[in-house]
């Protein structure tokens, strides 16, 4: 039997937005502090790994390996979306524990860090949006919010202290620092079951694109889309972005009302994510998912 983690509300930390853009962050690079720019060293890897599907001329392509990336591509962002953002950022529904640290895991696999790590930093996004403390504004520019900001040493930790309830759990903490194992396992487990191609194509391919889909919530979803609501930031609501990121891309609602599981506000605005949490909350998985106030829609319907 699973034991089931308590309600808490994070929304003085998960959803407080600081002042408006305009109060803006400092765009000239030679006022960055040293560990704020980009660490050539450490960011070979990253930059190698787009050139590793191009082994696939060499490997052979497989339509099992496609297919697999297909699944992988798309579980992954949901672990991401569901997991890593709706659930440890903003605790917009609740899990057992055991359930916790599979989504946890699962979340690993997708090559971008624990769950700690990510929710943490998500949560000062959130805080901060759009000022000269936001971790990856576009004000600093496109290319630091979509990448830049992971590649600088500045955000290599984890920030235990935004994310207190969630860094209580020993099995977290454990998966958080040993966050490889995750995506090694996969790795392994796409060559076995697909060959050389189910490596590079199913998890290496795969992978890639599933980091600049998520990357694009960060970059685009602050540069180009509709804005419904007044919020003290530059998010805006991209149909595009949400597609690709199963309903990430209704940035704006989200930043109206981080705390709801549902982004996707209106009934056509497509949200994936919550329809499948909605799946799983009926068989019991998920419980207590957090609606959006009939209060917050109505303001959106004002403005138009």
């Amino acid at each position: 039997m699973s034991v089931t983690v308590e309600s808490a509300h994070v929304e003085s930390r998960a959803g407080s937005v600081g002042p408006t853009a305009s109060s803006g962050a400092s765009r000239d690079p030679s006022t960055w502090a040293p560990n704020e720019h980009i660490n050539r060293r450490s960011s070979i890897p990253f930059i190698a790994l787009h050139f590793v599907p191009l082994l696939a001329f060499v490997t052979g392509f497989t339509w099992r390996a496609v297919w697999l990336a297909v699944a992988l591509y798309f579980i992954r962002m949901l672990a991401i979306t569901g997991g890593y953002h709706r659930y440890f950022a903003h605790r917009s529904y609740r899990l057992g524990r055991v359930p916790q640290f599979v989504l946890a895991f699962v979340g690993t696999t997708a090559a971008q860090k624990g769950p700690l790590w990510w929710a943490g930093h998500h949560r000062a996004h959130h805080k901060y949006s759009d000022t000269e403390r936001d971790i990856h504004s576009p004000i600093r520019g496109f290319w630091w919010s979509h990448v830049g900001w992971i590649l600088c040493d500045k955000f290599n930790k984890t920030d235990t202290d935004a994310i207190k309830d969630f860094a209580k759990y020993p099995e977290l903490v454990w998966l958080d620092k040993h966050d490889w194992i995750g995506p090694w396992s996969l790795a392994i487990a796409c060559y076995l079951y697909a060959g050389w191609p189910g490596l590079v194509i199913g998890f290496f391919a795969s992978t890639i694109v599933l980091w600049h889909a998520t990357f694009c919530v960060n970059s685009l979803a602050h540069v180009f889309g509709r804005r419904v609501y007044d919020t003290p930031d530059t998010s805006r609501n991209s149909a595009i972005v949400a597609l690709v990121t199963s309903g990430e891309g209704w940035h704006n609602n989200h930043h109206r009302y981080p705390w709801a599981a549902r982004q996707g506000f209106r009934w056509w605005q497509v949200d994936v994510t919550y329809y499948v949490l909605r799946l799983f909350s009926f068989v019991g998985i998920v419980r207590d998912i957090r609606p959006v106030p009939a209060a917050v829609r109505a303001e959106a319907r004002a403005r138009r």
